[in-house]
């Protein structure tokens, strides 16, 4: 499997020279997320007083005002792909591994992808890496079964419930929150919360 170390990631992303001890010390202190459970948490306030949080916000996204929480639990598999109008920081506290596809690769005329396209990568624990807006990807992988934990930094409120929601025409079909746009896969049980059915073929599972 190539990792974030290689060539290959730089159509995605970038790794980031970053001090990331104390986040890792401080996330993988919690409590394991329970058996075949994600869970998502935008913003955390342990997180948002870390040394760690400052940078973030001076300096890797250029004094904008940012939420830093996390994503961590059990997962192996695709499920969907989404994109935002930013990018977006992952910050490895455990070996993961990320599945990505490029925005370009969406067919413009019926919001389709296909999965043959999705390329993954090892993030190992301690990396920091910056997805760029045009990166399409979703919760990551743990490695060998293992429970994943990984911190996430967005633009402040990015996730959140719409407050209104436009015609749902052409890519605003894909808008599921704030600045969030999302392709599910249909075996991925997303459609009964409303997200717009558009990977096509394998829904990607890590061996």
């Amino acid at each position: 499997m190539k990792t974030v170390m290689d060539a290959e990631f730089r159509a995605y992303g970038r790794v980031l020279d970053v001090d990331t001890q104390e986040f890792v010390e401080a996330i993988n202190a919690h409590e394991e997320v329970p058996a075949g459970e994600v869970v998502y948490e935008p913003s955390v306030a342990e997180f948002e007083k870390l040394p760690l949080y400052k940078e973030m916000t001076e300096s890797v996204y250029g004094d904008m005002p940012v939420e830093f929480g996390h994503c961590s639990g059990w997962n192996k598999t695709l499920n969907a792909l989404e994109y935002h109008r930013s990018s977006e920081i992952d910050i490895a506290a455990t070996d993961l591994v990320l599945m990505l596809g490029r925005q370009q690769d969406i067919d413009p005329e019926n919001y389709t992808y296909d999965t043959d396209k999705v390329e993954c990568f090892k993030v190992p624990a301690g990396t920091a890496v910056e997805l760029y807006a045009t990166t399409l990807h979703y919760a990551p992988c743990g490695v060998d079964g293992q429970e994943f934990r990984c911190g996430v930094v967005l633009p402040r409120h990015t996730n959140e419930d719409l407050k209104s929601q436009p015609e749902a025409k052409g890519e605003d079909e894909l808008l599921f929150a704030v600045n969030k746009w999302l392709i599910a896969h249909k075996d991925s049980g997303l459609e009964k919360e409303g997200a717009w059915i558009g990977l096509q073929g394998k829904n990607i599972t890590l061996a």
